[in-house]
């Protein structure tokens, strides 16, 4: 990195640490607390930072990177797995909380070693739900090569905790040399999409079956370590990745457009999504850019290195559909704007509320 570019860097973080602290105005937490958008971070920032904030959690990443030893590094996640309803077409809770874990391991670069899970039952829960459920759990875990290491189970009261909610964490290692930081984001670095978008979240709606509408949609739940290697060892230019989850890909760039103090522009015209999710968002008044995934990657890559990677992401077959869509300006910081297909722009925010309950 250039002294200039160095400088810039170390601007924009101290601008975010400038940056004026959010404020509560409920009295009482809400569903839209857990959706993953402004309501979400408002929660984090007002409550949990003042309380347990430190210099690991600051980043605010999908996963902790520790320091343990002269050059290694482990990254280390956690999660919790509410969908509602437990099965649904291309997935369930279980394949969703092992995938969901390796990915946050894999937005930060590491190499996943090993998972734990546990388990909070309530009482009256079929047991053969269970077991198909603990089934799903194992295959996943060996489909991804990712071994589950140490595990609990507590069983509550009926009614206490919807069926069956699954708790998470993983431990990668992060190759030495490897920093990926939204802090590192330039002006003129492009915004690469793995695949197409709102699948997750619109096939756990089309599932609960409350609403009369018929979309042959499946979850695209995935283990992402595999695609998120052959990115990095494609090109040195990847500056940060994330997995746009609750709050979709929107909520997903906002996250880094803030933390880098510059602006993303979003190419509509160049957005991956299948036409029955299309159909299906603008049936229901969703838009696809708020809408959950669970088996997608965003990475920022320097403009000279945006081709390489590109084609990195499409020579892997959870890749194949990747798509370079947007950049990263100057102007004006913080925020996403979407140049639409029509010609115009506008402003594309965090998700506000809450449209999409449990979903993940």
């Amino acid at each position: 990195m250039t002294d200039e570019a160095e400088r810039q860097t170390l601007a924009r973080i101290e601008a975010r640490r400038r940056r004026p602290r959010r404020r509560l105005t409920e009295e009482h937490v809400t569903l839209a607390h857990g959706a993953g958008g402004s309501s979400t971070h408002a929660l984090v920032e007002t409550i949990f930072l003042p309380a347990i904030g430190n210099e690991l959690l600051a980043p605010l990443a999908d996963s902790a990177v520790v320091a343990c030893g002269s050059d290694s590094r482990l990254a280390f996640t956690t999660d919790s797995y509410v969908v509602r309803p437990l099965r649904f077409p291309g997935g369930d809770i279980a394949t969703l909380a092992v995938n969901g874990t390796i990915n946050d391991l894999a937005a930060v670069g590491a190499t996943p070693l090993c998972l734990s899970a546990a388990l909070i039952i309530e009482e009256g829960f079929p047991i053969a739900t269970l077991e198909q459920l603990a089934g799903s759990l194992g295959a996943a875990a060996r489909e991804a090569g990712v071994p589950i290491a140490t595990a609990d189970t507590k069983v509550v009261e009926r009614t206490k905790a919807d069926g069956l909610y699954i708790c998470m964490a993983g431990v990668g290692v992060v190759p030495a040399g490897l920093t990926l930081d939204p802090a590192a984001m330039h002006p003129g670095d492009r915004v690469l999409l793995s695949g197409t978008i709102a699948e997750h979240g619109m096939a756990v709606l089309v599932a609960r079956g409350e609403l009369e509408l018929e979309a042959e949609i499946a979850s695209d739940t995935a283990a992402l370590h595999g695609l998120a290697a052959e990115l990095l060892a494609a090109t040195g230019g990847v500056r940060c990745m994330r997995d746009p989850t609750r709050g979709g890909l929107a909520t997903t760039l906002n996250e880094l457009a803030r933390a880098a103090e510059l602006s993303v522009v979003i190419d509509e015209a160049a957005l991956p999504i299948r036409p029955v999710v299309t159909g299906a968002c603008e049936l229901l008044g969703i838009d696809p850019l708020y809408v959950a995934n669970e088996g997608k990657l965003v990475a920022v890559v320097a403009a000279t290195d945006s081709a390489a990677a590109l084609a990195a992401l499409r020579s892997h077959p959870l890749g194949r559909h990747a798509a370079i869509v947007g950049e990263v300006r100057a102007e004006p910081p913080g925020m996403v704007v979407l140049e639409t297909a029509f010609g115009g722009t506008r402003v594309v925010d965090m998700l506000a509320g809450d449209p999409l309950p449990r979903i993940c």
